[in-house]
């Protein structure tokens, strides 16, 4: 959540991340804020002024009493039956300009990062870097993953949809060891790279879901569930970025704790919207599934480093699988709510001939950490300043899993990449 400081301070910032966002009223958002804060201001200064004057008038009852001044003592009580009524109207009112403030400010996403270009869409993503190499060429007779996955017994969709739904993989036999190679092999990078591995809890409260910027902003996409001993809503998470990043909340560190570098892995649960064709087909979406996730809470003064360092990272994973990638920076159209800049990654898929999201690295900058009170004591101050955020997919398994079994098709059968060979203990899978 942006502060009304940071949009005053950084209006011209804000009001382009809005336009750039394709926000509509953008400069009448930032002004409802402004008036906001400011009638909250006002009604502040009312509110103290009239205990100021509350308490002098009581200090004076007290006098006048003391003093046998009766009648005095009694006028000066009617006067405060006035002021606690106007008391109570501040009050009121104050709560109410406050509600409305908070509700402005959650709905106010991130300010975008000055290398994040304009545009409508995905469409309109910058192409950063891409492989190098040729990329892969199957032949005429190449298959689609969800027809390899069926011919090869790695995963039952059919199935999968009759225990829970469209959208959900039942995952069998070399696809299921597939499926935890890939894990355990990210889970083992990101220990080398210094990320301490957590298993977090798969449902949040709303309070944990809203810090990291979930609610109110993808509500409609995130599943729940009704909280047996209360009113409350539980979330099932769409990332562990949720979970992990939430392990500080309202904490206060010193400088020398940064940077804390956390990974999990976790299923993901998303009620992403339904819609036809290849772009939907086999495990290219679907509402359930694994991903290893990296979170790092680091300095604002290194945090863009350090989002270096994490594609760096990502990219490193890729090149070990052996699959053709490009990076993408996000246009304001596309970026997140929470996010002030994002690098996309995508895999190559021959078979389907199109390029596929694996990951999404980014820079939350202080967004999430004012949501979270999150802060660090710069060494040899006291004063508290907000850390900064970032996340990235480390990855997902689905589209890698699809893009693995497609690129790597063969007559004999689907190879498995050197990296991966520990893991599964084979290196091919016969149909």
């Amino acid at each position: 959540m942006l502060s009304v400081n940071f949009i005053r301070q950084e209006k011209e910032r804000v009001l382009r991340s809005l336009k750039i966002r394709n926000e509509a009223n953008a400069e009448a958002k930032i002004e409802n804020i402004f008036a906001l804060d400011d009638e909250r201001k006002r009604l502040q200064k009312a509110l103290d002024d009239s205990r100021a004057e509350l308490k002098k008038v009581s200090k004076t009852i007290g006098k006048l009493k003391r003093e046998k001044k009766e009648e005095e003592a009694k006028k000066a009580q009617e006067a405060t039956s006035n002021i606690k009524d106007k008391i109570s109207e501040l009050t009121e009112s104050l709560s109410s300009t406050e509600d409305k403030l908070k509700e402005a400010l959650l709905g106010m996403p991130n300010a975008a990062h000055a290398d994040v270009p304009p545009g409508q869409s995905d469409e309109d993503n910058e192409v950063l870097q891409e492989w190098s190499a040729d990329l892969p060429v199957l032949g005429d007779d190449a298959k689609p993953h969800w027809e390899l996955m069926k011919e090869y017994r790695l995963v039952d969709q059919e199935t999968g949809a009759k225990l829970s739904g469209a959208g959900f993989m039942l995952y069998e036999g070399k696809g299921a060891r597939l499926q935890r190679a890939l894990i355990n092999f990210f889970l083992d990078e990101a220990e080398k790279a210094g990320y301490r591995e957590h298993m977090p809890p798969l449902v949040v409260t709303e309070d944990t879901a809203r810090a990291t910027g979930q609610l109110p902003d993808k509500e409609g996409q995130m599943y729940y569930i009704a909280n047996n001993t209360s009113s409350a809503r539980l979330y099932l998470i769409p990332t562990a970025e949720v979970p992990l990043t939430n392990i500080y909340r309202d904490a206060i560190l010193d400088e020398e704790d940064l940077p804390i570098r956390l990974a999990g892995h976790t299923p993901c649960f998303r009620r992403e919207a339904g819609s036809y064709g290849a772009d939907v087909k086999g495990l290219n979406r679907v509402h359930q599934f694994d991903k290893v996730e990296i979170v790092q809470i680091q300095h604002p003064e290194r945090s863009y480093e350090t989002l270096t360092e994490m594609c760096k990272h990502v990219e490193g994973l890729l090149q070990k699988l052996e699959l053709p990638y490009r990076i993408l920076r996000l246009c304001g159209g596309d970026l997140g709510f929470a996010s002030a800049l994002t690098y996309d990654f995508e895999t190559y898929s021959a078979a389907q001939k199109r390029w596929l999201e694996v990951s999404s690295v980014s820079n939350f900058e202080e967004f999430q950490s004012n949501r979270l009170k999150l802060r660090f004591r710069p060494k040899g101050e006291k004063r508290k300043v907000l850390a900064h955020t970032l996340n990235g997919s480390a990855l997902a398994l689905p589209r890698i899993l699809a893009t693995l079994i497609e690129n790597n098709q063969s007559p004999e059968g689907i190879r498995i990449p050197k990296a991966l060979q520990p893991y599964t203990g084979f290196d091919l899978i016969k149909a």
